[in-house]
């Protein structure tokens, strides 16, 4: 298992690094740090060449002191390719190395603790064919975490893609506990009368319904649990729950994502806003 980890010499790139060592350190996945140098077109001045080379050069020194920092017992890879697209370049490389996440960090204008996508971040998780790990802003400032549980939102209804394969997959590579997640929300229904209620119910069992089919699926893991997180809004359901240091919660694709490509759809965009813990974004029909 590889990790293709897009580094920027920023406070969130090293976010991004320690987030990879925390899923390394769960599944003994590898590590290939890649920093992109943005090409330069040549326009016949004298030193191009050499202007190019020394970005380089600049490159190599920065993942060197990365990488002395990485955990010895992790496999460490450096890579400084050139390219006109940083993230296209980080999505080629992932998919030419066969990596199971692409593993970036946020951006700096954030808020501290939550997830703010950059340019970068958020280029991958609206093309990238391949699950797409997120650190929230400040994850470099405090030790690096053991990972030990999946929280996996699982669509309310079963006909709706899920990122659950992955998860199930990722869960036993490592040992991790699962958490099977559904979040019914109720932005469009009063909750003032029986007929409102009565809705509200039936959503909230239809969502277990889905849940107990959903952990049959699982093959009875150990640390399995499952939850209905119920709100008015989705915003209210999110904050129910309590995320510790060693929760990653994965989300799937929005219904309009080509086949095996991430999209951020509405709901996901909103769990990735009001969440503080690691995210990964699995692509539509994704198989692991």
């Amino acid at each position: 298992m590889r990790l293709t980890v897009g580094y920027l010499y920023t406070d969130t790139g090293d976010d991004g690094v320690n987030l990879a060592i925390a899923i390394a350190k769960a599944t003994g996945a590898a590590i290939d740090l890649v920093c992109v140098v943005r090409a330069t077109e040549p326009d016949g001045s004298p030193g191009r060449a050499g202007y190019e080379a020394a970005l380089v050069n600049k490159a190599e020194q920065w993942l060197d002191e990365v990488a002395a920092d990485i955990p010895d017992g992790i496999e460490v890879a450096l890579h400084t390719p050139v390219a006109e697209s940083f993230p296209q370049c980080l999505i080629d490389f992932a998919v030419s190395s066969k990596a199971a996440m692409i593993v970036v960090g946020g951006t700096s204008d954030g808020i501290l603790g939550k997830h703010t996508l950059g340019t970068i971040s958020s280029a991958l998780t609206h093309a990238s064919p391949v699950p797409v790990a997120l650190a929230p802003r400040g994850y470099s400032r405090v030790d690096i975490p053991a990972i030990s549980t999946l929280t996996v939102a699982v669509p309310t209804t079963e006909s709706k893609d899920s990122p659950l394969p992955f998860a199930l997959t990722l869960a036993r590579e490592g040992g991790l506990n699962l958490r099977l997640l559904s979040l019914v929300s109720h932005d469009e229904i009063a909750t003032d009368d029986d007929e409102s209620l009565e809705v509200r119910a039936r959503h909230v069992a239809a969502a277990e319904a889905n849940l107990k089919v959903a952990e049959q699926t699982c093959g009875g893991p150990a640390g399995i649990e499952s939850l209905v997180a119920d709100g008015d809004t989705l915003e209210a359901a999110l904050d129910e729950l309590h995320w510790g240091p060693g929760d990653v919660v994965v989300i799937g694709s929005g219904r309009l994502a080509p086949p095996r490509r991430a999209f951020l759809g509405s709901t996901s965009a909103r769990i990735l806003k009001n969440t503080d813990a690691p995210i990964i974004v699995v692509p539509k029909d994704f198989t692991p």
